[in-house]
C-alpha cells in the first residue's frame, strides 16, 4: 500500500545530509568542500560543496539577490549536460548561507598540475622507462613550470573550447577561466568549474570577481565582458601549459597589465620554446584566442576550435606529421604518478 501511496503522491520528500570531510579551497567569496551526501541503507555519494559567504555584500537583500542569479545561471549549465562542464546538483540553504552542490571531480586541477613539485614527484614514482615516455610525450619541465607538450595542450584546449561553445550558445559567460578552475580527471577528460562568476550576458553580476592574471584587457579596463572575453582567458591559460611560464610573473599593477596584453598578441613566439614556435600555425591560434581587440579576436570557441587557423588544424598538422599520440592513455598513464592534494 505504501508503495502505491507513494507513486500517486507524486513527491518525495527526504531530508538531505551532507558531511564535511576535506576543505578543498577557499576565497574572498566563497569556501569549498568536499562532503558526502548521506543516503538510507548506510550508503553514501561524494559531492562537492561551494558556501557563498555573505560577507561581500552591503545586506541580506543583496546577498540573496546576487544568489538567486547564481542559482539560476547554475541551473541553466546544469540542463546543458555537457561533458566538460562541471554538473550542478542542487541550491541549498543551511543557516542563511547559499550552498551549491555540485558534482565532485576526481582529478587535479591544472594550476596544482603544473607546479614543479608535481613533475618531481611523478617522476620519482614512475619507473625511468615509463616517465621517459611521459616525459617525452605528456608534460615536461619548463622555465618556471611545467609544460604540456603541443598535442597533449591542444587535446585540454579543445575540450575546454567545446565545455565553452554550449555556455557561449546559451549566452552564459564563465568569467574566470583560469588554470585552477580546469580540471583534468584522471580519465583524461578536461572539466571547467567554477560557476560561482558565471553569468548572462544580458544580465551583468552585482558583484563581480575575475583573475587579473586571466582577465582579457577589455575586463581590465572597463570591467565589462564581451562573449569571446572568455576566449582570451582561454588563452592565456593555453599559452602557459604550452611554454611552461606566464608572460605576466613580473607584473605588479593592473596598468602594467593591461600594457603587457595589449601588446601580447604581436610577442607570442618570445614565450613560447623553440620547438612550439617553429608552428606557424600554433602561434596564430595563441594570436587569435588572445588578440587585445576582441573585434580581431576568434569570435568564439567554435571558430576558434574550427577555423582554419583554430585547434582542429593544428592538430590534424600533428597527426599528418606523425607526431600525435594517443593522448587519453598516456594522459591516463602520467596521473597514475601524481600525488593527490587530498
Amino acid at each position: 500500500m505504501r508503495y502505491e501511496a507513494l507513486q500517486k503522491a507524486g513527491a518525495v520528500h527526504w531530508t538531505a545530509q551532507y558531511r564535511f570531510l576535506e576543505r578543498l579551497g577557499a576565497g574572498s567569496q566563497s569556501v569549498v568542500f568536499l562532503a558526502d551526501r548521506l543516503g538510507s541503507l548506510d550508503v553514501s555519494m561524494r559531492v562537492a560543496l561551494k558556501l557563498f559567504s555573505p560577507l561581500l555584500y552591503p545586506d541580506t537583500d543583496s546577498y540573496l539577490t546576487e544568489m538567486a542569479q547564481t542559482a539560476q545561471v547554475a541551473m541553466k549549465i546544469a540542463a546543458i549536460q555537457e561533458d566538460h562542464l562541471l554538473d550542478v546538483h542542487n541550491f541549498i540553504e543551511s543557516s542563511g548561507i547559499q550552498i551549491m552542490v555540485m558534482e565532485w571531480v576526481d582529478g587535479f586541477d591544472l594550476k596544482y598540475l603544473m607546479e614543479p613539485e608535481r613533475l618531481r614527484a611523478a617522476a620519482r614514482a614512475a619507473g625511468r622507462e615509463q616517465w621517459a615516455h611521459i616525459n617525452d610525450v605528456v608534460v615536461a619541465a619548463g622555465p618556471t613550470q611545467s609544460r604540456l607538450k603541443p598535442g597533449v595542450a591542444l587535446h585540454v584546449l579543445r575540450e575546454c573550447l567545446s565545455g565553452l561553445a554550449v555556455l557561449h550558445r546559451a549566452n552564459i559567460v564563465h568569467g574566470d577561466i583560469k588554470p585552477s578552475n580546469i580540471m583534468l580527471k584522471r580519465t583524461a577528460s578536461p572539466k571547467i568549474i567554477d560557476y560561482g562568476s558565471a553569468f548572462e550576458i544580458f544580465r551583468p553580476r552585482i558583484q563581480t570577481a575575475w583573475t587579473p592574471r586571466y582577465a582579457a584587457p577589455e575586463v581590465i579596463a572597463t570591467g565589462k565582458f564581451e562573449l569571446n572575453s572568455d576566449l582570451a582567458s582561454l588563452g592565456y591559460v593555453f599559452l602557459e601549459l604550452i611554454s611552461g611560464r606566464s608572460p605576466f610573473d613580473e607584473v605588479k599593477t593592473k596598468a602594467e597589465m593591461l600594457d603587457v596584453k595589449n601588446s601580447l598578441h604581436d610577442r607570442v613566439e618570445d614565450v613560447l620554446p623553440r620547438d612550439v614556435r617553429r608552428d606557424a600555425g600554433l602561434v596564430e591560434l595563441i594570436r587569435g584566442m588572445i588578440h587585445a581587440d576582441c573585434s580581431e579576436r576568434f569570435s568564439g570557441p567554435d571558430d576558434a576550435n574550427l577555423s582554419p587557423a583554430g585547434a582542429a588544424a593544428a592538430h590534424k598538422r600533428l597527426v599528418l606529421g606523425d607526431l600525435s599520440s594517443e593522448y587519453e592513455n598516456d594522459i591516463r598513464d602520467w596521473l597514475q604518478f601524481v600525488p593527490s592534494a587530498i
